[in-house]
């Protein structure tokens, strides 16, 4: 049955102010209105069993919080603005007061000891590892390269890395060239 004619006020009311909040959000953040297959929705749990890896809470002897980011442990995230599946990761920021070959030496034995791969031939400002954890295929980086951060990261006297664990949103295979 149509509506009468006093339902269609109502009606209008309450099709149109969510239709008109809407619009002006999509078109401020560019998001798409259809998903397009990278989503990030419902990946809460993946990304918590990314944190959980016992590798990011594993780091050489005296690294510690940078100075500028007491407190700030592992913190996750999820990137969908690619074609792809959505790409989930974890991460720490650590200060060390060595050197970056200490650090991916470090990386190597404990990665080696936990079950991961090696990949490429560590490079100036990388390192990775990669291995599979019931069925989802998980990269492992480690990363000097933080000018890019704000605020970057304050090591004090030493170094500044990162330690993040990734795997697309649908477990599908992920390596280190990707």
């Amino acid at each position: 049955m149509p509506p009468t004619a006093a339902a269609i006020p109502r009606l209008f009311r309450r099709t149109t102010l969510p239709a008109a909040l809407l619009l002006p959000a999509v078109l401020l953040t560019g998001c798409p209105l259809v998903d397009s297959g990278g989503s990030c929705d419902g990946s809460g749990a993946a990304r918590k069993d990314l944190a959980a890896q016992k590798v990011l809470s594993s780091p050489p002897a005296g690294a510690a919080d940078p100075a500028n980011y007491r407190g700030a442990g592992v913190s996750t995230g999820c990137d969908d603005d690619s074609a792809g599946p959505a790409w989930l990761h974890a991460g720490r920021v650590y200060a060390f007061p060595g050197t970056c070959q200490a650090v991916i030496d470090h990386y190597t034995r404990t990665a080696a000891a936990q079950g991961w791969q090696s990949g490429p031939a560590p490079q100036a400002g990388a390192a990775c590892w990669t291995r599979t954890d019931d069925g989802r295929h998980l990269v492992l980086d480690v990363d000097f390269q933080l000018d890019s951060w704000s605020p970057v990261p304050d090591p004090g006297k030493g170094i500044g890395y990162e330690v993040t664990v990734g795997s697309n949103a649908d477990g599908s295979a992920a390596n280190c060239t990707d």
